[in-house]
């Protein structure tokens, strides 16, 4: 038997047994908390003036974002309809035309539309069309369809459901924006392009301000609250945005972004590498993987919506390894990191199981010849697989979840053979 078969054995082996035997109920899910000036006064006092600061940035920002918005009015007249989300988000915005496409009518009709959407603070809200009409004097950034609907028991309310997501970096949302801009700044050279330039500018400012002390970024900017102010990893966020900014310190086609922002740039991305290390959860002193979201704060592992409980995601671990393996300093600690997730992920893959449809909807069920799957969500303590509910349940068996959330969302992925595969070719480059 040859080696890599041998390992492939072991894998399956240590992953069946990972799955339940009898399937329970083993908790229930707990908000995160937002950050606030209670918890800041928590700190060691050295770290609290900073901290203090941010937490003023913030509220300044959003009573500005708030005035400038309503001054767009005269006294009076009322507000326009909230804009249609139509959930294209990043796909309104492709990024591989040719390149004279970019200074195209349709391409300056884009940016143009992304333009008016920018919040005064520079970033942006999510999934709307941005090849759609532009934004109307007085109307709200973002559109009601993307805010939680007011439950006090549902952790995603916002606190004013017509300014939910104003701004964030939420699938996908501002970093993409930003890099249309850019793009047809490089496509309009002349004055034409000067006012995508700007905005591109003022969007980078915008993630800068957002940063934390520590490194990290929240979902939203300014804070809205909850797991909303957690660092999030979730839908490649934090990488995003890292990668964005690692562009604009180094790439050339980003020198239209003035030399004190771009070093700016570096700062925050070495900042942010530094969390992302210290963020990978160790259980018995060994590294693993990362959580969709970390505590601002402690770093810890936070829950996020109500089915989303507090866990070692394999999707965001996948994501931020690869990431890792492609930073320009690949020094001990990023690969003693790397080398950890790897392991912890081929640890935790199933073989001899399909996540696929049923006469009862999407279930976990055996197939020879299926995999390897990762569970989404691994619990911090016991690293077994866990899977929560709308009413806060956390189980460890996901076909016993409710029908409408089990269809409804990702619980086993296969993103991580991809970061597997990835690091056999990182590890082969790194030994020539």
């Amino acid at each position: 038997m040859g080696k890599g078969r041998f390992a492939s054995l072991l894998i399956v082996c240590t992953s069946l047994s990972a799955l339940p035997v009898a399937a329970e109920v083993i908790g229930m899910n707990q908000p995160a908390p937002p950050l606030d000036a209670a918890r800041i006064a928590t700190l060691p006092e050295a770290q609290q003036a900073a901290w203090r600061a941010y937490l003023q940035r913030s509220e300044t920002r959003r009573e500005a974002d708030r005035a400038a918005l309503a001054a767009e009015l005269p006294p009076g007249q009322p507000e326009p309809a909230p804009p249609a989300s139509f959930g294209a988000g990043p796909a309104s915005m492709p990024m591989d035309k040719p390149d004279d496409w970019y200074a195209s009518a349709a391409a300056r009709h884009i940016g143009d539309t992304v333009l008016s959407f920018q919040t005064p603070a520079g970033g942006w809200s999510k999934n709307q069309n941005r090849a759609g009409p532009a934004r109307l004097p007085g109307q709200r950034f973002s559109s009601e369809a993307g805010a939680a609907t007011q439950d006090a028991a549902n952790f995603d309310k916002s606190h004013d459901r017509g300014w939910a997501y104003v701004g964030t970096i939420d699938n996908g949302a501002t970093t993409s924006e930003i890099r249309f801009l850019a793009r047809l700044s490089q496509a309009l050279p002349s004055k034409a392009g000067d006012g995508y330039r700007k905005g591109a500018i003022k969007g980078v400012r915008y993630l800068l301000a957002a940063q934390y002390p520590n490194g990290g970024w929240p979902q939203i900017w300014p804070l809205d609250g909850g797991y909303h102010d957690g660092i999030t990893f979730n839908d490649d966020a934090m990488s995003n945005v890292s990668s964005l900014l690692d562009e604009v310190a180094h790439d050339p086609a980003w020198r239209f972004v003035p030399a004190q922002l771009r070093r700016q740039s570096a700062t925050a991305v070495a900042a942010a590498l530094r969390t992302i290390l210290a963020a990978q959860v160790r259980q018995d002193g060994r590294r693993t993987g990362w959580p969709q979201q970390v505590d601002p704060l402690t770093l810890a592992p936070i829950s996020a919506r109500n089915y989303e409980p507090r866990s070692i995601a394999s999707a965001e671990t996948a994501d931020i390894l690869m990431f890792l393996m492609r930073q320009r300093s690949q020094t001990a600690e990023v690969r003693a990191a790397v080398d950890a997730g790897v392991a912890w992920l081929r640890s935790v893959a199933v073989t001899g199981y399909a996540w696929t449809g049923t006469p009862e909807g999407r279930k976990l069920i055996p197939q020879a010849g299926g995999g390897p799957l990762w569970s989404r969500n691994y619990d911090p303590v016991s690293g077994k697989p866990i899977f929560g509910d709308r009413d806060r349940t956390i189980h460890d068996d996901v076909n016993t979840i409710s029908a409408g959330r089990r269809n409804g969302y990702a619980w086993w992925v296969t993103s991580p053979a991809r970061a597997i595969a990835l690091h056999a070719e990182w590890t082969a480059s790194k030994q020539s």
